[in-house]
């Protein structure tokens, strides 16, 4: 029976089978040494007489190995594997895009991303999805354990969910469709079913962003929940998610983490919280702008940092120009919103919010922006609360963007499987 690498050190003495991709060949005047990786890490083989079976191994060729395992201080884990039987399982392999060996990714990300089948494999590039895996995990864990359900909604919708320049068009059997932006009316409509729910999947924007931040694709990990007060509930609920998103990098991805270098931060139990007008005086930036500026971010975390020792931070209060249509109003002001943007390292992470829930609020909403709640682009979405919807809100966090943070990633591209953006649909 095959075991991985990582359980070589508990058999010492005894013969083991183990199979993965020859990661690489070492040759010394009596003795060679062939590395062999599997999911696990690395496995070193001590090769002694014949080196001409090692000579027709080209690296990434899978082999299986049968041998003893020996003690040796020096080897991976302090033990290594003797007198081997080695059997190719496939034919030699193509010399790699990349030396998958090497401690360093030497090529370029147009190289990595250009060849990622083959330089995903490469220890220090999965790193970043070791941790996303992670991450997505520790998600799920923190909010199925406060009860919510998880759901999967379409992703071939008939209008667009926010503005409909930005969405990927499509034939959908002779009419039109779009490619879905975000859950955002789906996952409301469900907190009529279910109380409390969470997506984790894939949402589409057709954005012409060229920048180091943005994708055209992209995981969001959403959830939404009923009952609330105001959108410090919310934000009460998403310090629980990345909390337990961080711990479960710390427990499920530690070697990843050790390969790039990277200390966990932790996230407060009281996550400082700066209003939107306050937010620009301590930016600096003009009192009557309607956003944040990316340097606005940065001054803002660099704040919060001084301030309150934290890495995250959360910006409440966003204009409701700014905000999508189905937000709810701060009550004091209706100037401002009772939603909030998550700034972690100094680049908002997480928009969140309460929503409106009662059905003439989003008829005078609407109104207000020339729009009819009897428009074929709101009148299904609507139906839910012309039925009773309780006060609700939510939010969605980027996933790649919270591992580019995490990881120091310049490039959010560096952290994706297999990034869409403008200029790239292959590999």
């Amino acid at each position: 029976m095959r075991i991985l690498s990582h359980e070589i050190p508990s058999a010492v003495g005894q013969t083991v089978t183990v199979a993965g991709w020859v990661h690489r060949r070492r040759r010394l005047a009596a003795v060679s040494f062939l590395i062999l990786r599997d999911r696990s890490g690395l496995a070193q083989i001590v090769v002694k007489g014949s080196q001409a079976q090692l000579d027709e191994l080209g690296e990434e060729t899978v082999v299986q190995v049968t041998g003893t395992v020996a003690a040796n201080p020096q080897a991976p884990g302090g033990a290594e594997i003797v007198d081997p039987v080695i059997e190719p399982l496939t034919e030699p392999a193509a010399t790699p895009p990349i030396e998958l060996w090497r401690p360093t990714v030497g090529a370029g990300l147009p190289v990595v991303l250009d060849n990622a089948p083959v330089a995903l494999r490469h220890p220090v590039v999965r790193a970043g999805w070791e941790i996303a895996a992670a991450a997505m995990h520790g998600f799920r864990e923190a909010l199925s354990s406060q009860d919510f359900t998880e759901i999967q909604t379409p992703k071939i919708v008939a209008t667009a969910t926010e503005s409909g320049a930005n969405v990927f068009a499509l034939d959908y059997f002779g009419g039109p469709a779009y490619l879905a932006q975000s859950p955002q009316f789906y996952k409301q409509q469900m907190v009529g079913v279910f109380e409390r729910v969470f997506e984790v999947g894939p949402v589409f924007r057709a954005e012409p962003h060229d920048t180091v931040r943005h994708l055209a694709e992209y995981v969001s990990l959403d959830a939404e929940f009923g009952f609330i007060t105001d959108h410090r509930d919310v934000l009460m609920m998403l310090r629980s998610a990345v909390a337990g998103m961080l711990e479960a990098v710390g427990q499920r991805a530690g070697g990843a983490l050790e390969r790039l270098g990277v200390e966990l931060p932790e996230i407060p139990v009281d996550v400082p919280v700066v209003h939107f007008s306050e937010a620009l005086k301590i930016a600096g930036a003009d009192p009557d702008e309607p956003d944040l500026a990316p340097a606005d971010e940065r001054a803002i975390g660099e704040w919060a940092r001084r301030e309150h020792g934290s890495e995250f931070v959360a910006v409440e209060g966003y204009p409701m120009v700014k905000r999508p249509f189905y937000t709810h109003p701060q009550p004091s002001d209706p100037r401002w919103s009772n939603s909030f943007d998550l700034l972690f390292r100094g680049v908002e992470l997480v928009t969140g919010g309460q929503r409106l829930h009662r059905y003439s609020d989003y008829v005078a909403a609407l109104a207000a922006r020339g729009e009819s709640a009897d428009a074929p682009a709101y009148s299904s979405y609507l139906q839910a609360f012309k039925h009773g919807m309780p006060p609700h809100g939510g939010f969605a966090i980027g996933l790649e963007r919270f591992v580019a943070r995490l990881t120091g990633a310049e490039n959010v591209r560096e952290v994706t499987l297999f990034p869409r953006d403008l200029h790239r649909l292959t590999p």
